[in-house]
């Protein structure tokens, strides 16, 4: 069953962050990652938000979660904590 890493960010430091979002990409696919959404133009419905939306579908929750816990993506996570708010779920499919 496919399994989604769905983030919602608020970018405090643009210049900085953009060191991290260049990396995700290739990296996701390292672990059969794919990008469905990446701060794409979004239009508030209902409630408040982030101004960034991310979700990327992996296989299943296990190649999601090697994704977030790989060595590779420890080098790069601190970029991300230091330039923004963030939340991050791994959420099954149906």
């Amino acid at each position: 069953m496919s399994a989604y890493i769905i983030a919602r960010i608020d970018v405090t430091d643009a210049q900085e962050y953009s060191k991290y979002a260049s990396q995700t990409v290739a990296l996701a696919e390292k672990f059969g990652g794919e990008f469905l959404v990446k701060a794409g133009t979004m239009t508030q419905l209902e409630g408040t938000g982030p101004q960034r939306h991310v979700v990327i579908q992996f296989s299943d929750r296990a190649a999601a979660e090697r994704f977030y816990h790989s060595a590779e993506y420890a080098e790069i996570l601190p970029i991300a904590v230091a330039s923004s708010q963030r939340d991050l779920v791994i959420v099954d499919g149906v």
